[in-house]
């Protein structure tokens, strides 16, 4: 299969990307969080090839991408207000709302359980796209599984190239980290930090949701929560001191830091938007292990901490030089 690379500033390629969605092919689609592999919800078919494609085990939840607020019910039903108060500051926008699932709705949407994820994405392209294909569509990230997720289309090439029928190329995607998450069944709580924060969620909900606790991610509600995920295949390494680099000066590597550090090795900026696409090319470039430095402001972000505690192979907090041996901690394709 040849995968199509589409212009999404060509009206004529954003309806090929339409067509092929309405057909049961799979198309990579921007947003403003990752690019995500997308087909359409009513497509039980379409729905199974997207975890065949990534490798994706089936107890892994996938959001469903509504064109409007208004769509959200063709796939939730008994939805609080709350959820339409929350739509209504942050949609479109970076936050999924987990709510309870239609009986129509496709179970594998939502790894079998009662519930099911939903967001409304930013790009006015994505939007149009939705519309024109008549459905909501379901879009995990369009990456292999446990991979970094992609933030360009390149990065959806070089893991899905010849797999997929189309990417609709956007350019790289402004947030570069994936959704907020929020449960609205039972007792409200972040399943996974995205760019809109507690403090964000407050000014509408009037308190500060809590992060889901660890032993949920046993029956995830929603991606991002089991399974080890955004990992490059080389090590991620976090440190909290550049005294616990390795001392020698040909070692090659490539720190990610918020700050400047001494000339001895490669030194990347580290921040969200950037964050995926630095574990990329650091396998690019044949890279024997990715450090990071995680200081006071790094600690402070949670969604960023979120992904990189998912990413790392170990993390130092004492110790000055990391161990070398990294066979077994290196990632597999269970996203």
């Amino acid at each position: 299969m040849k995968t199509l690379r589409l212009d999404a500033s060509n009206p004529a390629d954003v309806a090929t990307a339409g067509a092929l969605l309405r057909a049961g092919k799979l198309v990579a689609i921007p947003t403003e969080t990752v690019y995500g592999l997308a087909a359409c919800a009513d497509d039980a078919t379409a729905i199974a090839e997207i975890f065949r494609v990534k490798g994706r085990p089936l107890d892994n939840p996938l959001i469903v991408h509504c064109q409007a607020p208004e769509e959200i019910e063709l796939v939730a039903t008994d939805i609080p207000p709350i959820a339409w108060q929350l739509l209504e500051r942050f949609a479109p926008g970076p936050l999924t709302l987990v709510l309870k699932r239609r009986q129509d709705v496709p179970a594998l949407i939502s790894a079998g359980l009662p519930t099911v994820a939903v967001r409304i994405p930013s790009p006015s392209v994505t939007r149009q796209l939705i519309a024109h294909v008549g459905t909501p569509l379901v879009a995990p990230s369009a990456n292999r599984s446990g991979r970094p997720s992609p933030t360009c289309a390149a990065h959806v090439l070089e893991d899905l190239d010849g797999l997929i029928a189309a990417v609709l190329d956007a350019g790289p995607c402004p947030i570069g980290i994936e959704s907020t998450v929020l449960l609205l069944v039972g007792d409200i709580t972040i399943a996974r930090p995205g760019a809109i924060t507690a403090a964000d969620l407050a000014t509408v909900l009037g308190f500060e949701p809590p992060l889901l606790g660890p032993s949920s991610a046993e029956t995830p509600c929603a991606p991002g929560m089991k399974y080890r995920h955004y990992a490059p295949a080389i090590p991620v390494i976090l440190l909290e001191s550049p005294d616990q680099l390795p001392q020698s000066t040909d070692a090659n590597i490539v720190v990610l830091a918020t700050q400047p550090l001494d000339g001895r090795f490669v030194v990347r900026p580290l921040q969200p938007a950037t964050l995926y696409d630095e574990f990329r090319r650091a396998e690019r470039e044949g890279r024997t292990a990715l450090y990071v430095l995680v200081t006071e402001d790094i600690r402070s972000n949670a969604a960023l901490m979120n992904r990189l505690q998912k990413a790392a192979t170990s993390t130092h907090t004492t110790t000055r030089n990391p161990p070398t041996d990294y066979s077994n901690r290196l990632p597999s394709n269970d996203s």
